[in-house]
């Protein structure tokens, strides 16, 4: 497969979320990630009605452990999509 695989921080609001949009519209996978799970559902929903792939991670760039949960994430969307 050669489907592009792609983390967005900060995607529930703002650039970030016009970010993933744009991307689901070209056909990417996406794993989004931000603080806030109401939202990242919503956003994964609106992604996923696209017909986009996506998933949410809850992250927190401030706190290092998130963003090793994140890298997790998308190490296991990568390896799931052939990369």
């Amino acid at each position: 497969m050669n489907t592009k695989v792609v983390l967005i921080t900060g995607a529930l609001t703002g650039i970030g979320r016009a970010t993933a949009l744009a991307f689901a519209k070209e056909g990417a996978r996406l794993v989004v990630s931000g603080r806030r799970d109401e939202a990242g559902a919503k956003l994964v929903m609106e992604l996923r009605e696209s017909g986009a792939e996506a998933e949410y991670v809850r992250a927190d760039v401030r706190i290092e452990e998130d963003m090793h949960n994140q890298h997790g994430w998308r190490t296991r969307t990568e390896a799931q999509n052939g990369r």
